[in-house]
């Protein structure tokens, strides 16, 4: 079985669980996905995703396209497999290979947000307030003594913020609409509305039903202990 597929995200919102719970979640438009290659050795399967028009499409990227008997795709992308025999080129993968009560981890490139100060990139406090300070959200001396004289590596400075590739583990799913490709996962996910995810299944949560309560254990109590307690409480006079 594959892995993941690629998707896009369309934005956020919030549903409401069986006990009326709201839960916020996120809105993954996940295929369709065309099956553009396959691979041995380790087993992996090519994906390609987001048809487009055939004058947008690279040359090379094209040509396979045809090869294949796809539409033109924007996105192509390697995913893992466990058994590449139930697969055949050409073929439309949906969004049917996730169920609700998975666990899924996300990957996309967070929002941009140009060249910012390290008030905003860093969390520094800043200087004072005051009128003569001179200082409020300036970086201040950045530099070492006479050894060793330079400025070492990966100090916190101003400079470009997001538009990196996040990934966020763990999320689960909550519904899924194969007919119209949607997925609904828990929290939030990196990037702006349509950008571009790959959404995989989780390697370190297995499947866990929407039903199912997760069961609260009740510590046992040391009755040495709390007598123990009660004595010295009353020793102090109550107070402990």
């Amino acid at each position: 079985m594959i892995s993941g597929l690629l998707g896009k995200k369309i934005g956020m919102t919030q549903i409401f669980d069986k006990e009326g719970n709201v839960v916020p979640v996120t809105a993954l438009e996940v295929g369709p996905c065309y099956v553009l290659g396959l691979k041995d050795k380790p087993a992996k399967i090519v994906l390609g995703f987001d048809e487009i028009r055939e004058s947008r499409c690279l040359k090379p990227r094209l040509g396979l396209c045809k090869k294949v008997k796809v539409p033109p795709l924007r996105t192509i992308l390697e995913f893992k497999s466990s058994d590449n025999s139930v697969y055949q080129l050409g073929q439309q993968l949906k969004a049917d290979i996730f169920r609700a009560g998975d666990y899924v981890t996300v990957v996309g490139t967070s929002i941009g947000k140009g060249f910012q100060g390290g008030i905003k990139r860093w969390n520094w406090h800043g200087g004072d307030a005051g009128h003569g300070s001179m200082h409020h959200r300036r970086i201040g001396s950045n530099g070492a003594n006479t050894y060793p004289g330079r400025v070492l590596r990966g100090k916190n400075m101003p400079g470009h913020m997001g538009d990196a590739r996040v990934t966020v583990q763990n999320l689960r799913v909550m519904q899924v609409d194969p007919e119209n490709n949607m997925v609904l996962v828990k929290g939030a996910v990196p990037g702006a509305k349509n950008g571009l995810l790959s959404v995989h299944i989780s390697e370190k949560r297995s499947y866990r039903s929407l039903d199912e309560k997760k069961e609260i254990i009740v510590h046992k109590r040391n009755p040495m202990k709390q007598a123990k307690a009660a004595i010295k409480g009353k020793a102090t006079g109550g107070k402990k």
